[in-house]
């Protein structure tokens, strides 16, 4: 399980380290792909091959269901740490997310986040607990 905030810079090859806590139990390849809120996901590959087969099943008959598998699996790419720890983020998918230098790596449970810094900073206001309490209560958690 993915948990955690981590900040970390790119260099100017498009390589991002992954926290040695991500590479947990040999984790070491991953797959890499766009994500709902302008920010990219990370995935392992056992978690991957899992969302993978929940697309595949999806019926082609289905516009939303097309436009999805194009979204998820279109931008997807396999990517694996080198000896330093870095993944290479390619310059399609860095512009996509609008990776530039600063970039925050969030771990959401299955998958990773990696966000632009100053888009993260724009979305994580979680300041209205009110809101939080309510959005817990209606997902029955």
């Amino acid at each position: 399980m993915f948990t955690g905030e981590y900040h970390h810079n790119l260099d100017t090859k498009g390589r991002m380290m992954i926290p040695a806590k991500f590479r947990e139990d040999g984790y070491n390849e991953f797959t890499l792909t766009r994500s709902l809120d302008g920010c990219l996901s990370l995935y392992a590959v056992p978690e991957w091959k899992e969302l993978e087969e929940k697309l595949q099943a999806l019926p082609m008959t289905s516009k939303q269901a097309r436009t999805l598998k194009r979204f998820l699996l279109g931008s997807a790419i396999s990517c694996e740490c080198d000896k330093q720890g870095r993944i290479l983020i390619p310059q399609t998918l860095r512009e996509k997310a609008s990776l530039e230098k600063d970039v925050v790596l969030l771990g959401v449970g299955d998958h990773a986040e990696i966000w632009s810094e100053s888009l993260w900073e724009e979305n994580n206001d979680f300041s209205d607990y009110e809101q939080l309490a309510t959005d817990m209560e209606g997902l029955g958690i």
